[in-house]
């Protein structure tokens, strides 16, 4: 497999095409963010890669970069959406909408991952580790990167103690420790069993 993303998806796909990938599917806490993300394939921003393998400051510039010259759209599936749907369909939600808040229709999507959502207005194609081999999946992963650690920085000034500024929610030891000193807040997804069981802990349910 390709060390970085290229191009070659796209010029395969009928144009306009776009990348869609998604952010959070595995935090404790906060929405799901989707983008789509449709690159001018003349004046593509130079080091495109997976979000997860790039610093925060490298995404960040990428993430100014891809607004500026490339053509984005951006979902987002509530905690309750999560909670009611389960975050696979959450998921695909936040993609419809992803691809719903772009300019412009797209004629074919890549997908990062190994399932196409249901409800798309363009033929789409799903590709397993899609923002490690697609540029325009690449670019869709910072952008839902970078949306939803705002996301989550922004409530952990409203909710403090539980570390969300650094750790976007995900179940880390300073995540739990919050939890077990603070409680579930209203942004915690009550269907992931971490939450579900410290909720029926604290009423005395039995699972």
């Amino acid at each position: 497999m390709k060390n970085t993303p290229d191009n070659s998806f796209e010029h395969a796909a009928l144009s306009p095409v776009c990348g869609i990938d998604e952010a959070g599917r595995g935090p404790w806490a906060g929405p799901v963010v989707a983008s789509a993300v449709i690159l001018d394939l003349k004046n593509i921003p130079q080091g495109l890669n997976d979000s997860k393998k790039l610093t925060a400051t490298r995404r960040a510039a990428l993430y100014d970069a891809i607004l500026t010259h490339a053509k984005t759209g951006v979902g987002i599936a509530s905690v309750a959406e999560i909670d009611k749907f389960n975050i696979l369909q959450a998921t695909f939600l936040a993609m419809q909408r992803a691809v719903a808040d772009l300019p412009v229709t797209p004629v074919f999507a890549l997908i990062d991952g190994n399932k196409i959502p249901a409800g798309l207005p363009c033929d789409a194609q799903a590709i397993v580790k899609g923002d490690a081999r697609s540029v325009s999946i690449a670019a869709a992963s910072i952008i839902a990167k970078v949306t939803r650690d705002r996301i989550m920085t922004a409530l952990a000034a409203d909710f403090p103690g539980y570390g969300w500024e650094k750790n976007a929610g995900y179940g880390v030891p300073a995540h739990k420790s919050g939890l077990e000193r603070l409680g579930v807040t209203p942004h915690h997804r009550v269907s992931f069993k971490p939450i579900h069981k410290m909720l029926c802990e604290e009423n005395n349910i039995s699972l």
